[in-house]
């Protein structure tokens, strides 16, 4: 058993140092190029190797990362000075075999106690917009979910949502992805995850854009209930961008 789990130790580090190119080492044109209608695991230096690694083998480099993220306390004195105190949560949800990608913004209070993502009426709208069930939704070997930070950020003095420290994606975002060769549709939803795989910033241009992009990757505004304004000012959003995503969605997990 020793020897097993050192021989998977081994072999996680090998893949994610060696067989992966860093997004780091990468200027922000090649970043912007893998998300943006190319190949979707060109971000991979050897694509072929992660997939000929096997079921098993890239079930174990699963776990072991899911792992490395739940027990990260980066953040902790940050969370703590925070107006709600808490402690970290990372919540991870993907799966190697993942064929879609959603890169969100960062939990919620309420998934910070529940451990799944998209727990509150947010999740309830998203699910709406790519007309999804639960049980589908929830699916890691069908749908990864993948927020700009892992845990919780916490609230302000005013009661607001602290944003996704940068940290979290500089530590876990390039790791996670690397993990997920079989992506073939990817959805941004709102401007962090926006300016970080585009590269653009301003959710209502970026949105707008979306057949810049499209049918491998779908910029969306985030879909908390502060946003119903801008749902009702940018009607072209249900009339046009959604019938696209949907049928792309359905075509991706048939």
């Amino acid at each position: 058993m020793v020897r097993c789990k050192k021989y998977f130790h081994n072999l996680r580090n090998v893949f994610l140092r060696t067989c992966l190119r860093p997004f780091s080492s990468t200027k922000k044109t090649d970043r912007k190029t893998a998300f943006s209608g190319g190949d979707p695991v060109d971000h991979v230096r050897d694509p072929e190797f992660v997939l000929s690694l096997g079921f098993h083998t890239r079930q174990n480099l699963h776990m072991a990362l899911h792992q490395d993220i739940s027990q990260c306390r980066l953040c902790a004195d940050r969370f703590a000075a925070t107006k709600t105190g808490h402690a970290p949560r990372p919540v991870t949800w993907f799966a190697p075999e993942a064929k879609i990608l959603i890169c969100g913004q960062a939990p919620g209070a309420r998934v910070h106690e529940s451990g799944r993502p998209f727990t509150d009426p947010s999740g309830d709208r998203l699910r709406a917009w790519l007309d999804s069930d639960e049980a589908t939704f929830y699916d890691q070997s069908r749908i990864a979910i993948l927020p700009m930070a892992f845990c919780f950020p916490g609230y302000d003095s005013n009661g607001s949502d602290l944003p996704p420290p940068p940290i979290c994606a500089s530590s876990w975002r390039k790791k996670a992805l690397d993990a997920l060769p079989d992506i073939r549709l990817t959805l941004l939803v709102g401007g962090y995850a926006q300016k970080w795989h585009l590269g653009k910033t301003g959710v209502t241009e970026t949105v707008r854009g979306w057949r810049d992009h499209a049918p491998r990757v779908f910029p969306l505004p985030h879909p908390s209930w502060r946003n119903t304004a801008w749902l009702k000012k940018n009607p072209w959003f249900e009339t046009e961008l959604l019938p696209v995503l949907r049928q792309s969605v359905k075509e991706v997990l048939t």
